[in-house]
Formats: structure tokens, C-alpha cells, sequence
């Protein structure tokens, strides 16, 4: 797309997040964004860590334009960051189309089976089951006030490259970055998620009226020694990218089960 004199366009950019509207890390992704594009943010007015690729369908969702971000058109939404993405797509951005949707800068790794359970990933996610190229980024570190600082450059490299050479159809990277050390980072290796696992369990506590309720917790386990996966990356003080796709099928089983006797 071009303007009536032939400048080129800045491409459109769509920023959402699972931490909400609010959390430094989209503010973060917003100023690096705001150099490379023309940006617009539709993001959840709450927390949504955890949500999965939940969407709302038996409740209103609102939808408000807010001041946030200097010189930015942005919008807070009562829904999920896959809501965020739908209400972007259909109704904030019905006349346009984004050359790129970039979710994040999440507060807190999203390897592995996490991907599943990320806010983060599925605002990715949806963006790509809408047909839309899509990056989601995280960092490894949950403080509220993390430093995202060392990772600007390279968050600028990787949405610029995915303008530029494109991102293949139904795919959206998942994108995690080591917290910031004295060590500058190695720089980014393209990666496989690594088969780990969260090892669960409920603690069983008591509130202030003598009524149990239950509070997740547990470790994450991680027996894959390869040194191809995500996790083995940020091990090694690199940035990690895993193609993440939205169909699920386990193409490998598709022969076993076609032994069964089901006829």
C-alpha cells in the first residue's frame, strides 16, 4: 500500500498482551513497535495470565478507547486476549488489515507445554487462525517492574524480519527472551518445544471464615535433553522461536488408530 505521492506506508501493527493494558511490558513493545510501524492497541483491561485460547460467549464484552500510550490508538477490553484479537479484527480494524500482530511483551517465560495455558500465545494464536501474522514474545522474569531494556534490539530485528520475509500461513512464533544478566545475550536460535511438563499439585489452605480452598502450585520438570528446544536455548542465554500451529492433530497416530476396529 502506498500514499498518493508514493511513500511507502508504515506497515499496521496490532499489539495485545494477557497481562493487561496497564503492564510495562506492552508499553515496552508499543515504543518499539511505534518505530518500525503504524500502531494500534486492542488489549485486555485486566489480567488474563493463564486464560488459554478461552473467548467469551456467554457474557457482554466492552469494549473502551483509552489514552495510554503517546500518539497511539489503543483499547481496553473486558474480554480475553483472544476476544481482543476478534473484536480487533471485525470491528477497531474492519476496513484495514494488520501486516502484523505482536502480543507481549509477556512478564514471565512461556516455553513448552506452556504455550497451552499462555494468554500470551493464544492472542498470537487467534491472530493466525484469522489469517494474520503473528508473534508472541516473552520474557523470563514475572516482576511486575522487569527489565526489558536489553531486549528492545532484538524484539525490533524479529518483527522487522517477519515484515520483511513474512511469516508462513497458520503459524505464529512463540518468541522467549532470558531475563537481563551480566552476560548480553548470545543472540536467537530457531527451536523445537521442548517435551516438558508441570508437575501439579492443589494446596489445601483455610480463609478467614474457616472455609478450604484449594491454590495451585507445583515445578516444572523438564527430562528432554536436546539441545534444539526452547528451554535448552535459554539455558544457554540465547532467544528462543518455536512456529507454533493451531492444528492440533497427532498426524503421527493417525495410522494406529486407522488399525482399530471401529466398523
Amino acid at each position: 500500500m502506498t500514499k498518493s505521492n508514493d511513500t511507502p506506508e508504515k506497515p499496521l501493527i496490532l499489539v495485545s498482551n494477557d497481562d493487561g493494558i496497564t503492564a510495562p511490558g506492552i508499553g515496552f513493545l508499543v515504543e518499539v513497535m511505534k518505530e518500525i510501524g503504524r500502531v494500534i492497541v486492542v488489549a485486555p483491561n485486566s489480567p488474563q495470565s493463564g486464560m488459554g485460547h478461552a473467548i467469551t460467549v456467554g457474557n457482554s464484552l466492552r469494549l473502551d478507547k483509552v489514552d495510554m500510550f503517546d500518539g497511539v490508538e489503543a483499547y481496553e477490553c473486558s474480554g480475553t486476549p483472544a476476544d481482543c484479537i476478534k473484536l480487533a479484527k471485525h470491528y477497531v480494524l474492519k476496513d484495514e488489515k494488520p501486516d502484523l500482530v505482536v502480543s507481549g511483551i509477556n512478564h514471565g517465560a512461556n516455553t513448552s507445554v506452556s504455550v497451552l495455558y499462555s494468554g500470551t500465545m493464544s492472542a498470537a494464536i487467534e491472530a493466525a487462525i484469522e489469517g494474520l501474522p503473528a508473534i508472541g514474545f516473552s520474557l523470563c522474569d514475572f516482576k511486575h517492574d522487569a527489565d526489558f531494556s536489553h531486549i528492545i534490539p532484538l524484539v525490533k530485528k524479529i518483527a522487522s524480519e517477519a515484515l520483511t520475509s513474512g511469516i508462513p500461513q497458520g503459524v505464529a512464533l512463540n518468541v522467549n527472551f532470558p531475563a537481563i544478566s551480566e552476560q548480553p545475550i548470545k543472540g536467537i536460535r530457531v527451536c523445537r518445544q521442548a517435551n516438558a511438563h508441570w508437575q501439579e499439585n492443589f494446596d489445601q489452605r483455610e480463609d478467614p471464615y474457616g472455609r478450604k480452598y484449594f491454590w495451585l502450585v507445583g515445578d516444572f520438570v523438564n527430562e528432554d535433553k536436546g539441545e534444539d528446544t526452547d528451554e535448552w536455548a535459554l539455558s544457554q542465554n540465547y532467544a528462543s522461536i518455536v512456529p507454533c500451529q493451531f492444528d492440533l492433530t497427532a498426524h503421527h497416530a493417525l495410522s494406529k488408530l486407522n488399525e482399530w476396529n471401529l466398523n
